[in-house]
């Protein structure tokens, strides 16, 4: 786990007694876990977010355990998303899908949660438990939390890919809202991604992602339906990507309301793909 003070950006090596008791706690409860299912109780949801990065050495066993427990969902009600943070991308490697953004969002739960400092890997569940990401006990006891209590926000979600390398998504939020603290945030995700890290911390190794975040955006909730654009990265492939969209308290950072969708695609760029193969 490495923690650094909030607004100053620059992560450093916390004590060795830090790191000790850090690891002998995670040690501890992936022994008590080894070996437990999901649990899907309830008509709640949770939504699992983990702030990591490839330059950190303690992130690759929490990448890898928000990934197993990616693989345990089917279509349950947990959504996993995994921001790369920048600020270890000073440290001889730059994360190929960090972003400023990420960090901002970190600190902002920082806020919420009145914690003193940020660190990775660091994962919020619904907005209101946080934990050092790589303890699976306390991440399937946050789930097992959150399925069990009912939502009163309803999210439906609908994304289509278009012909000019970009997405419509649209939205329609029910339930009880606020709307003047409230926002929806759309988060474009790639599944699954492998990188090889050549320098930094975790030099020489290859590191495989789950859920990677590559955009993130974020709208008033001024009327419970709307739409937004989504800009696509190069080598986008509708089979490895979905959309997340949930709907948040900016009072609190409390999650009210969670969905995913995959992507349709729309006539003319189907058409557009017909072209490219008959080529």
């Amino acid at each position: 786990m490495r923690k650094i003070k909030i607004f100053a950006l620059v992560p450093f090596f916390i004590g060795a007694v830090i790191i000790s008791a850090a690891f002998i706690n995670n040690k501890r409860t992936a022994e008590k876990s080894n070996g437990k299912k999901l649990k899907f109780d309830g008509k709640g949801f949770a939504l699992v977010e983990l702030f990591t990065s490839e330059g950190c050495s303690s992130c690759p066993p929490a990448d890898d355990l928000v990934a197993k427990v990616q693989k345990e969902v089917g279509d349950k009600p947990i959504y996993i998303l995994a921001y790369h943070v920048d600020y270890w991308d000073r440290l001889g490697w730059k994360d190929a899908f960090s972003s400023a953004d990420y960090t901002k969002r970190q600190n902002e739960y920082a806020h919420w949660l009145n914690l003193s400092q940020i660190y990775t890997p660091q994962i919020v569940v619904n907005g209101k438990t946080e934990f050092v990401g790589s303890q699976e006990g306390a991440l399937r006891n946050a789930i097992k939390t959150g399925l069990q209590r009912s939502s009163n926000v309803q999210l439906s979600l609908n994304a289509t890919r278009n012909a000019n390398n970009t997405a419509s998504v649209q939205y329609k939020v029910e339930g009880q809202t606020d709307n003047a603290h409230s926002v929806i945030s759309l988060a474009l995700v790639q599944k699954q991604a492998v990188i090889k890290v050549e320098r930094g911390e975790n030099g020489g190794r290859t590191l495989a992602h789950a859920q990677v975040v590559r955009n993130l955006q974020t709208l008033p909730l001024s009327k419970n339906n709307g739409s937004a654009t989504v800009a696509l990265p190069s080598g986008f492939d509708a089979q490895g990507w979905e959309i997340i969209g949930f709907v948040q308290n900016t009072a609190n950072g409390a999650v009210l309301g969670v969905s995913k969708t995959p992507f349709k695609v729309s006539a003319d760029a189907g058409n557009q793909q017909d072209a490219k193969n008959i080529q």
